[in-house]
């Protein structure tokens, strides 16, 4: 994966640090609003399959669009399939959050915390496909990749065979603060 791209992702995110670009943490909060969107779709799914009223797929619909439109404004440029691949990485990422959470309440935090490892490497993978990062083709294991761009204080502590996931997770954390004002 050359590295990850890691000077171009440097430079994004240099330039996102002086809110030059994008505000990556109006964009995250974005993602999240756009994952219960998704849910909200599902759900009027099964809601007019189970009673078989039609007022629930006019509501599907109205929430589709919403969603498309919200989507639009993360997702800006794209190949392929990267938009319906990114619209799936959501879903799926907050689905294993969901599910992560109902293990945590039974008080099972070791499923609780695999679900949560697995739903943030697809959260991870998503911005790493809409930053430019990684393309579909890159997202293989390579024990060689390395975060060259870092200094070693800023270097993650990633092991030298993580996978794409874990390096990606650890280049989200750095570009992605909700908590950045």
């Amino acid at each position: 994966m050359k590295n990850l791209d890691v000077n171009a992702f440097l430079q994004k995110v240099k330039k996102l640090e002086k809110g030059e670009k994008l505000d990556l943490s109006s964009d995250e909060d974005l993602s999240i609003g756009i994952m219960n969107l998704i849910s909200m779709e599902e759900h009027f799914f099964f809601t007019y399959n189970k009673t078989g009223n039609e007022k629930y797929l006019d509501l599907l619909n109205e929430v589709r669009e919403v969603r498309k439109s919200l989507l639009k404004k993360i997702i800006k440029e794209y190949e392929g399939e990267v938009w319906c691949i990114s619209k799936h990485l959501l879903a799926a990422s907050m689905r294993l959050m969901e599910v992560g959470t109902k293990y945590l309440t039974k008080g099972d935090k070791k499923n609780a915390a695999d679900l949560f490892k697995k739903s943030y490497h697809l959260y991870s993978l998503f911005w790493g496909l809409n930053l430019g990062v990684v393309g579909v083709s890159d997202v293989k294991k390579n024990d060689e990749e390395k975060i060259s761009f870092l200094t070693d204080e800023e270097k993650p502590k990633v092991k030298k065979s993580a996978s794409i996931f874990e390096k990606l997770g650890e280049l989200v954390k750095k570009a992605v603060d909700c908590c950045r004002e």
